[in-house]
């Protein structure tokens, strides 16, 4: 591809849903604030004046009727998509959703079809607390019908936002406040990326890691510090929960025999334990120690920020539980550490890298 310049996620989602939207005038956007200054934290911003402002839509504080609405619009022809401004305000669909949107083809023996996308952003830090931080990715997955995509680099945003969009199906495109900051090389053209599966990000024989969303980018960092030392390991960015495509991951635990898997959200019942049981079933004789999974502890988060130290991964965490795996030299492991620790050793966790601009 041509024109690579250097831009953030949410940068690079505007981008891919303006020029998915220009292409096709059946695309039409809900919001609460759609149209407002701030956009959903700048994603639609200035669509009015590009599309239409007929084609943007203000979403009333009722958000499992508008979710019926906008189902009701794609099955007559449209291509609808919600931007819901927090992951929590999406459960007040769910009954649409999972009963509605994830079903029509199925019931209709394929003869009616959902082309819905409903973006949903996580949120964290800043005090957010219980209510407005939950990464719930794993209870929409398990939803026959849907689709559930989870990109972490500017890159994979924009193509498989457009992706998302051109489908036919209902897709849940979930992304995390913190990565619309993330920087990366996006083309400028229109390009679509498949709704497929996992991408390796760094490749070595450790170590096989699957992270999902910002827990790719602390994954991120944990890769790079031990590349440092001589130590390289598979990343994979899970990317899409479903449908979940695993042949990428059991190839690379055939050859590391060893598997860590990081959840953004919970633990229990994520997406780490269906990777996890998954390979067993598939490839036990691969694996040379037995599979670990991180994900959040089981409790609500935190508003503290005294409390939230405690209740967040991040790098330092990712490497110890990864050299569970690997078993570093104690000299080599301290150096791995100081580099990570000193390239955010001034940021609080319950906030991003200063580059961030809010609001919440």
């Amino acid at each position: 591809m041509t024109g690579d310049r250097s831009i953030n996620l949410g940068e690079a989602i505007r981008e891919g849903l303006l020029q998915v939207s220009q292409k096709d005038n059946s695309i039409i956007h809900f919001a609460e604030g759609v149209d407002d200054p701030l956009s959903v934290f700048g994603t639609l911003k200035g669509f009015g004046e590009k599309i239409g402002h007929q084609r943007m839509i203000e979403m009333p504080v009722a958000e499992n009727a508008l979710t019926g609405v906008a189902i009701g619009a794609a099955l007559s022809g449209k291509r609808p998509i919600i931007s819901f401004q927090r992951v929590e305000f999406a459960m007040l669909a769910l009954e649409q959703i999972a009963n509605n949107a994830a079903k029509f083809s199925y019931v209709s023996n394929g003869q009616h079809n959902v082309p819905l996308v409903m973006r949903l952003i996580i949120g964290r830090g800043w005090g957010q607390g219980p209510e407005h931080s939950q990464s719930l990715e794993c209870m929409f997955a398990q939803f026959p019908g849907l689709k559930v995509v989870m990109p972490s680099l500017p890159e994979d945003a924009k193509g498989m936002i457009i992706a998302a969009v051109t489908d036919n199906n209902p897709v849940l495109f979930i992304e995390h406040r913190w990565n619309h900051y993330a920087v990366g090389n996006v083309p400028k053209e229109y390009y679509s990326k498949d709704i497929a599966g996992p991408k390796k990000i760094r490749t070595g024989d450790a170590v096989t890691l699957v992270a999902t969303s910002y827990m790719t980018l602390e994954c991120l960092r944990v890769a790079d510090a031990l590349s440092s030392v001589g130590v390289s390991i598979d990343l994979f960015d899970l990317r899409v929960l479903r449908p979940l495509n695993l042949k990428p991951i059991v190839q690379s635990v055939k050859k590391t025999g060893k598997l860590l898997t990081v959840d953004t959200g919970y633990k229990k019942y994520g997406i780490g334990s269906e990777i996890v049981s998954s390979i067993v079933e598939i490839g036990f004789n691969f694996l040379k120690l037995a599979p670990i999974r991180m994900g959040l502890p089981d409790h609500p988060t935190p508003s503290s920020s005294s409390l939230i130290k405690n209740y967040y991964i991040d790098s330092i965490k990712i490497l110890e539980r990864l050299n569970t795996l690997v078993d570093l030299d104690r000299s080599v492991l301290e150096k791995v550490k100081i580099r990570i620790a000193n390239e955010r050793k001034d940021i609080p966790i319950d906030v991003p890298d200063p580059f961030f601009k809010g609001p919440f």
